[in-house]
């Protein structure tokens, strides 16, 4: 692509879209295998029964910037409609450094547990207005399709580089060095946005705004809100429980903690990143199905895994799932509200979906995997995604369904313009 003033580039949008989330992840996960061995190094716990105790308290942290985040999408959204899209993508990566920083140099639980929920805040900002910015600059459809499965695959990236990156510089030089260095490079971020995008841009005032009314009682985004939030819950889960059972049950090392997740980012990144044309091709609705049947098969065989080499086929079975799903649900949302344009509101119900299970899944997983069990609460997510297969199987349908009468409508306006110029053209005749 050749690039004319690039303050209007699509290219640099996305530039700086991709490198926003990809941030906001690496920070998001760079902390899970951290929380848990430093809040009992600085607690003292050493003994089983505090160990199982600290599922509850790690969930309660972990789930805090999902609190916050899920309180805040809706506003972010409805002030995507005055402000714009690049003016809440700059204040959440002002919000992202602050919360690095704190995680930095915080030493206590309840520093800590703020670090966390103001990373809500800039996580709300950057994946409304980033997305809604993503979906605005690229009305095509096989164009979004692949774009939005490309910037989607951000997330995998930070996922796949901070689970990594915060258990092995965590192991060598301490909790400080991982989040200094995500903090260095948010500050290129911002510098990024500063020189790139106009950040005084406001939308115009349009027409017909969505309104939340009609967004949630539209049957279509309400099971693609339930399939985003059902698919994200497994992982949502296991990110406080996983590095806890595991070092009850594997004992392995702590860079260990880390890797274990490696699988899920590498197929969260295939998934995006090569599932997005081919799921507009054959059918979103019909993808996604196998993409949460996926998902549902390797939650339940995860438990049964004795080793840690047996955790990589599960992880990355569900790793591969929600990026499918992920890569042909959300292109789908901007094509239910394209007529007004108005973007900000639907993909702020995207992000409550995410941060429903995010804020959820911590806090009820923690207190029933102490209650029936890890291996039960594992088999329960993944029943509940198959279970939910025929709902988008109902989606694939009635999107056909749609596009059908779509079509006929469209076929019948053209023949009516058609008749229209031809009746004009004889009545030309006549007055020869």
């Amino acid at each position: 692509m050749v690039l004319g003033n690039p303050r209007n580039s699509r290219t640099i949008v996305v530039a700086v879209v991709y490198l926003s989330l990809f941030l906001d992840n690496v920070l998001l996960t760079v902390v899970v295998p951290i929380i848990p061995d430093y809040l009992c190094t600085i607690d003292g716990n050493s003994t089983t029964n505090t160990e199982d105790d600290e599922n509850g308290r790690v969930g309660l942290l972990l789930s805090s910037k999902a609190l916050v985040q899920l309180i805040l999408n809706p506003a972010v959204g409805t002030l995507t409609g005055t402000l714009g899209y690049t003016k809440p993508l700059f204040l959440g990566n002002l919000s992202l450094l602050l919360a690095a920083m704190l995680f930095a140099f915080g030493q206590s639980y309840e520093v800590l547990f703020l670090a966390r929920s103001i990373q809500g805040i800039s996580s709300a900002c950057i994946g409304v207005s980033g997305m809604s910015l993503v979906a605005s600059q690229y009305p095509e459809e096989d164009k979004r399709s692949k774009i939005m499965g490309f910037v989607l695959g951000s997330i995998a990236l930070g996922v796949l580089v901070g689970y990594p990156i915060g258990s092995v510089l965590y192991d060598l030089e301490g909790k400080m060095a991982p989040f200094l260095l995500v903090s260095c490079l948010i500050v290129v971020a911002i510098c990024l946005q500063v020189l790139a995008l106009d950040i005084e841009t406001t939308v115009q005032s349009k027409e017909q705004e969505t309104s939340w009314t009609h967004l949630l009682s539209d049957p279509h985004i309400l099971i693609i809100f339930g399939a985003i939030w059902c698919s994200t819950s497994p992982m949502a889960i296991l990110e406080p429980c996983l590095p806890i059972w595991l070092r009850t049950r594997i004992k392995p090392k702590k860079w260990q903690l880390g890797t274990v997740f490696i699988p899920d980012s590498v197929g969260y990144l295939i998934g995006t990143n090569f599932f997005g044309m081919i799921a507009y091709r054959y059918g979103r609705s019909k993808v996604a199905v196998v993409a949460m049947f996926v998902v549902g098969v390797s939650a339940i065989l995860i438990p049964s895994a004795a080793t840690m080499s047996q955790l990589i086929v599960p992880h990355l079975g569900m790793g591969l799932g929600i990026g499918v799903a992920d890569a042909a649900l959300v292109p789908l949302l901007a094509s239910l509200v394209d007529r007004n344009g108005d973007y900000g509101p639907v993909y702020s119900i995207q992000q409550v979906a995410v941060s429903l299970a995010y804020s959820l899944g911590p806090i009820l997983g923690g207190e029933m995997v102490k209650a029936i069990g890890f291996q039960w609460v594992m088999g329960i997510v993944g029943l509940m995604n198959v279970a939910y297969c025929p709902l988008l199987i109902y989606l694939s349908l009635e999107r056909g369904k749609s596009l059908t009468q779509d079509d006929e409508k469209r076929d019948y306006e053209t023949f009516q313009r058609s008749v229209t110029k031809y009746e004009r053209f004889q009545d030309s005749d006549d007055d020869l």
